[in-house]
């Protein structure tokens, strides 16, 4: 297989993460920071804090966003937020690089991973493409199913936008279905159940995003990330009763972090995030880890050399 300058998550994290702990600015302050800029993605915390929820459950939070040179992860690492969304397999990463992690809420129970072809044919058919791949991570699953499938796919990195697939410069590309892929459809890319592989119909179906604290910070916090959890829940479930309301509040947080969005945008996003939380057997949100993911990601990983060992269920949960 050939890899062009594939950047994990993880040795991103490593790179930025080698200074000292930082003093938290308040105590018992939650400074929770999303994986990624202000989107539909994360409305359940933006509704929690607009609607009071944080507050009657008696907990500070403050939400702050990454930026470039500052990821999530190397925040948490650094004591400059207590909380942060991961994808399950980079949680995994995370864990099998010596930093244990505890999943205090999961909201995702479907992975939202697609693989866009440029023509009207079936990714898999296309043995050693030039596929489009996330530079800060996010592409592990994808990696494992290429090597087991024998397609030496040539991953060529990009960093938040569909540029290079649109201009032709690539055969294919990933795409969250509630994100890149909305903006292929709004670029004009025709995608037909044809040229668009679904991973989690095929075998691969690994949640995603979960809320992750470092256990040092658990061990001591237990009540206070309790609280938090519950009250991040209880935003989620708002969000998903009140979904033009919630809208409205994503618009603000899109707005004042200035982001380059668009409502409708946000609205397929809200309603894609809101559809992959539903679980596909017991037909409800259920806001926790199966362990069976957990075992199939790590087994997958293990198997393609993404983790030296297995990492387990019972070392994700406080």
């Amino acid at each position: 297989m050939k890899y062009f300058m594939i950047w994990t998550f993880t040795a991103l994290c490593l790179a930025l993460g080698v200074g000292e702990r930082r003093a938290v600015a308040q105590e018992g302050t939650i400074v929770f920071t999303p994986q990624w800029t202000a989107q539909a993605q994360f409305a359940g915390y933006y509704v929690a804090e607009a609607k009071g929820f944080y507050r009657d459950a008696g907990v500070n939070v403050v939400i702050e966003h990454p930026s470039a040179t500052q990821p999530a992860m190397s925040r948490l690492r650094k004591n400059e937020c207590q909380a942060t969304t991961l994808q399950l397999c980079q949680a995994m990463e995370i864990v099998n690089d010596g930093i244990p992690l505890v999943n205090i809420l999961q909201t995702s129970m479907n992975n939202a991973m697609v693989i866009v072809s440029a023509s009207d044919k079936d990714p898999l058919t296309l043995i050693g493409a030039r596929v489009g791949i996330w530079s800060v991570g996010f592409g592990q699953l994808a990696i494992c199913m290429s090597i087991k499938e024998n397609l030496n796919y040539e991953w060529i990195r990009f960093a938040q936008n569909m540029n290079l697939f649109v201009a032709g410069a690539l055969d294919a590309t990933l795409a969250m279905s509630y994100n890149e892929y909305y903006q292929l459809v709004q670029a004009g890319i025709e995608v037909t159940g044809k040229n668009v592989y679904r991973f989690c119909d095929h075998g691969y179906n690994v949640q995603e995003d979960g809320v992750y604290m470092t256990r040092e910070y658990y061990r001591t916090h237990q009540d206070q990330a309790r609280r938090f959890a519950e009250a991040s829940r209880k935003g989620w479930e708002w969000a998903a009763d009140h979904p033009s309301e919630t809208l409205d509040i994503v618009m603000e947080y899109v707005d004042r972090e200035l982001v380059a969005t668009n409502r409708v945008m946000q609205r397929l996003m809200l309603e894609e995030v809101l559809r992959l939380q539903v679980d596909r057997e017991s037909k409800r949100r259920e806001f926790r880890l199966r362990p069976d993911m957990v075992q199939l990601a790590s087994s997958l990983m293990v198997e393609n050399m993404m983790l030296g060992r297995e990492v387990t269920y019972e070392e994700l949960m406080p």
